[in-house]
C-alpha cells in the first residue's frame, strides 16, 4: 500500500515526476505509473492502487481537468476521503471540485524549501498518518462520513468557520455591510486562544454557495460552522445567527437580534461571547477586553468605513478617489478611528503614485501617522506608514521595524505583506520578497498586484520555470479584472509585463498602445510599461515612456529605479544611462537642499 497515489494527465508527466520524486524525498512512498497512464488503460492494478492509497494527489491542469480518467480518480478519492487536490497551472477545475480546498503550486519548480510545498507535504502526511493502521492491525477501510478529509486530522481544539452572513436587505449594494459584520466577528473570535478560527479567505470562498457543514468541516479542519443573515433597513438592523456542530449538523446555539444600527457593536460582542459560551471555552481577561474594544463607537463612521473598505478590496482604480472622499467623512465623524485613517492613507498613496493631481505622498504619510497615534494596535496603520513613508525613502532598517510591528499585531495583514514584499524587492532580497508576496497572494486569491510583483523576484533568482508560471498566474488575474474594467491601469501594466516576459512581444506592444490610450497621464502605468519594454530589450521605448515625468516623481521612486531589476536589461544602454544620471543629479540636489 502506497502512501501517495498521483493522478495526472499524460501531458503533465514531467511535472508528476517532480512531485513523485519530491514526495519520496520527504519519506513518503508513491504510486504513479509513468509508463501506463490511466488515460490509456484504467486496469485493475491502477484501480487497486487508487483504492489502497492513503492519499490521492490530483494534479489539476488545463489538460487534466478535461481527462475523464483523472476526473474519475478524483471522484473515487473524494468518496474515499483521500483526495488532496493541487493546482499545477491556472485552470477551471471541474465544478464538483470547486468547493474543495485546493493547494496552489502553479509556481512550484521542485524547491524543497518552498512554503506552499511544505504545506502540501504536511497535509498529505497528516492524512497518511490518520489512515495508517497500527502495526499488526487490519488495513484501514474507507472512512465514514465523519472522518476528516485530506489534510484534516481531527482538530486538537474546537474550530469554527464564520460563513459570510447573507445579505437579506433586498439591495445588492448593502453587501458590504453584511460582509463587514462577518469579518469583524472573524476578527473577534480570532483573538480567543482556545479556539481555532478559519481565515477570512477560507470562509469567503463559500460565499453564495450551498455546501453541507460536514463537507466544510472536512475541508477546513473545523468542528463548528457559524452562519447567519443581515437585514438592514434605514436605521434598523436584524441579524440572525446559528452555530452548528458540523459533522452532525446539530444546532448548538441560535439567536435573532432586532436593534437599531447604533447597537451593531453590541450585537457583534453578543455573538462572539455566545459562541465562546456555547463551546464552553475559557475567555482570558485580555481576550474579553480585546473583543469588547472597537475601532469606533460611531455607527455612521463604521458603516461608511465598511463601504470604503469594500471598494478598496474590489481593486477598482476608478474608486480610489471615492475611497479617499468617504474616509475623509469617516474621520470627520470619528477623528479617533484608526482604521479609517489607515485606509485613507493607502488609497492616497496609490493616487499619488499614479500622479493624480491633488494627491500627495505627504498626505498619505500624515494620515498613516494619525492612524498609529489613534490606535497603535491597528496593524493597517503601521502598514500604511511603511507604504507612504518608508517605501518612499527605501530605508530598510526602519521599514523592517514598522513592518515587523504590523505583522506581529496581525500576521495576516495583507497590506503589510505587500509592502514588505515591495521593500524586499527594492533591497534585492528576492527570497524574502517571494515569502511575503506569496503570502499576500494566499490571503487574497483575486489580488493582481502581488501576483504581478512576485514575477520579477523569481526572475531575479534565475528560476525560468517559476517565473513563467508566476507570469501566467498574473495574466489570469489581470485578464479577469480587465473583463470587468478594461481601463484598469494596474492590471494593464502587469498584463503587458507578463506578455513581454512570456515572449509575446507583438501582443505586449499592442496592449501597451491600448493602455496608453485608456490612461495617458498615469505615471505609474508609464513606468510599468517601460519595465515591460525593458524586458523586450527596447531601451528607446522604455526611456520615451519614463522621460516625460522623471523630474516630477518622488524621491523614493528615483531610488526604486536605481534598484529595480526589471530595468536591468537596459541599464547599460546610453539613453537609459543618461536618464538615470539626470535622476541622480536631482537626488543630489535635493539632498543638498535638505
Amino acid at each position: 500500500m502506497a502512501d501517495v497515489f498521483i493522478s495526472y494527465s499524460r501531458e503533465d508527466a514531467e511535472k508528476a515526476r517532480r512531485f513523485a520524486e519530491a514526495f519520496q524525498s520527504a519519506g513518503l512512498s508513491v504510486w504513479w505509473d509513468d509508463a501506463l497512464r490511466s488515460g490509456e488503460a484504467f486496469d485493475e492494478s491502477i484501480e487497486r492502487a487508487l483504492r489502497d492509497a492513503r492519499a490521492v494527489v490530483v494534479l489539476w491542469s488545463a489538460t487534466s481537468v478535461t481527462s475523464r480518467w483523472v476526473r474519475a480518480e478524483a471522484t473515487q478519492a473524494d468518496r474515499n476521503r483521500t483526495l488532496v487536490p493541487v493546482m499545477i497551472e491556472p485552470c477551471q477545475r471541474p465544478i464538483i471540485f470547486e468547493l474543495t480546498h485546493t493547494a496552489d503550486l502553479s509556481h512550484w519548480q521542485g524547491n524543497a524549501d518552498d512554503r506552499a510545498w511544505h504545506g502540501l507535504v504536511a497535509d498529505v502526511r497528516r492524512l497518511v498518518e490518520a489512515r495508517a493502521a497500527p502495526r499488526g492491525a487490519p488495513a484501514a477501510t474507507a472512512p465514514s462520513a465523519a472522518t476528516p478529509s485530506a489534510g484534516s486530522a481531527r482538530p486538537s481544539k474546537p474550530g469554527v468557520v464564520i460563513l459570510p452572513f447573507v445579505n437579506m436587505s433586498g439591495d445588492p449594494e448593502q453587501e458590504y455591510f453584511s460582509d463587514g459584520v462577518t469579518e469583524d466577528i472573524i476578527t473577534d473570535l480570532g483573538r480567543v486562544s482556545a479556539l481555532s478560527v478559519a481565515s477570512r479567505n477560507s470562509a469567503f470562498s463559500y460565499k453564495g454557495k450551498t455546501v453541507a457543514p460536514a463537507q466544510i468541516a472536512r475541508a477546513l479542519n473545523v468542528t463548528h460552522v457559524l452562519e447567519g443573515s443581515v437585514r438592514k433597513s434605514g436605521n434598523r438592523v436584524r441579524i440572525t445567527a446559528q452555530l452548528l456542530e458540523a459533522l452532525t449538523d446539530k444546532q448548538v446555539w441560535a439567536e435573532r437580534y432586532d436593534r437599531t444600527l447604533d447597537d451593531i457593536f453590541a450585537i457583534q460582542d453578543d455573538i462572539s461571547t455566545a459562541i465562546v459560551g456555547a463551546l464552553k471555552l475559557k475567555l482570558l481577561p485580555e481576550e474579553k477586553a480585546a473583543i469588547e474594544q472597537r475601532s469606533t463607537t460611531n455607527s455612521d463612521a463604521y458603516e461608511l468605513f465598511l463601504m470604503a473598505r469594500e471598494f478598496q478590496r474590489k481593486g477598482s482604480e476608478r474608486l480610489k478617489p471615492v475611497i479617499v472622499r468617504i474616509c475623509r467623512r469617516v474621520v470627520e465623524l470619528d477623528p479617533g478611528f484608526a482604521r479609517g485613517w489607515a485606509l485613507m492613507s493607502l488609497a492616497e498613496s496609490e493616487m499619488s503614485q499614479r500622479g493624480v493631481a491633488g494627491h500627495s505622498i505627504a498626505n498619505a504619510g500624515e494620515w498613516a501617522e494619525r492612524a498609529i497615534a489613534a490606535d497603535p494596535a491597528v496593524a493597517e496603520g503601521h502598514a500604511a506608514y511603511a507604504e507612504a513613508v518608508l517605501r518612499n525613502t527605501m530605508d530598510r532598517e526602519p521599514a523592517e521595524e514598522v513592518l515587523e510591528t504590523a505583522l506581529r499585531l496581525d500576521p495576516n495583514c495583507y497590506e503589510a505583506h505587500t509592502v514588505a514584499g515591495a521593500v524586499s524587492i527594492g533591497q534585492r532580497d528576492y527570497e524574502r520578497a517571494i515569502r511575503h508576496l506569496e503570502r499576500a497572494i494566499e490571503l487574497d486569491p483575486a489580488a493582481y498586484w502581488p501576483a504581478g510583483m512576485v514575477v520579477q523576484a523569481y526572475e531575479a533568482l534565475g528560476e525560468p520555470e517559476a517565473t513563467a508560471a508566476a507570469e501566467r498566474r498574473a495574466m489570469a488575474r489581470c485578464e479577469k479584472i480587465l473583463a470587468d474594467e478594461p481601463d484598469h491601469s494596474g492590471a494593464l501594466g502587469f498584463l503587458v509585463t507578463s506578455l513581454a516576459g512570456l515572449g509575446q512581444a507583438d501582443r505586449a506592444r499592442a496592449w501597451s498602445a491600448r493602455a496608453l490610450l485608456f490612461d495617458p497621464d498615469n505615471a505609474r502605468l508609464h513606468y510599468n510599461l517601460a519595465c515591460a519594454m525593458a524586458r523586450l530589450g527596447d531601451a528607446d521605448t522604455a526611456v520615451d515612456l519614463i522621460e516625460p515625468w522623471i523630474d516630477q516623481v518622488s524621491h523614493g521612486w528615483l531610488l526604486w529605479m536605481q534598484s529595480d531589476n526589471s530595468l536591468d536589461p537596459i541599464r547599460e544602454r546610453p539613453r537609459f544611462v543618461a536618464l538615470m544620471a539626470r535622476g541622480a543629479r536631482r537626488l543630489a540636489a535635493e539632498k543638498v537642499a535638505s
